[in-house]
């Protein structure tokens, strides 16, 4: 996976704001929202995400989608988790 091209390709479907995040092995967000909707593309390890009362692990390559104000949580795999995440 190239991360150049990973975000070249965000910002083409209109995220303005594109960047990488690193979490720590078993990192923990609780329930929270954002503002604007949010694209997560994983590069490294795995992340669990939360949202509607279902659960799916992403790995590298996987990407989820978060609709703007959306309810989700999500928990890093044990080697934690590398990601982009692009927002609009």
């Amino acid at each position: 996976m190239d991360e150049t091209e990973l975000i070249s390709r965000l910002r083409r479907e209109g995220f303005s704001l594109v960047y990488a995040w690193e979490d720590v092995a078993n990192a923990h967000y609780g329930d929270h929202t954002h503002t604007t909707e949010t694209a997560h593309i994983i590069l490294h390890g795995e992340m669990t995400l939360i949202m509607d009362c279902k659960s799916h692990t992403h790995r590298p390559g996987d990407r989820c989608d978060v609709p703007a104000n959306a309810v989700h949580s999500a928990i890093m795999g044990p080697r934690g988790c590398r990601y982009l995440i692009g927002e609009r």
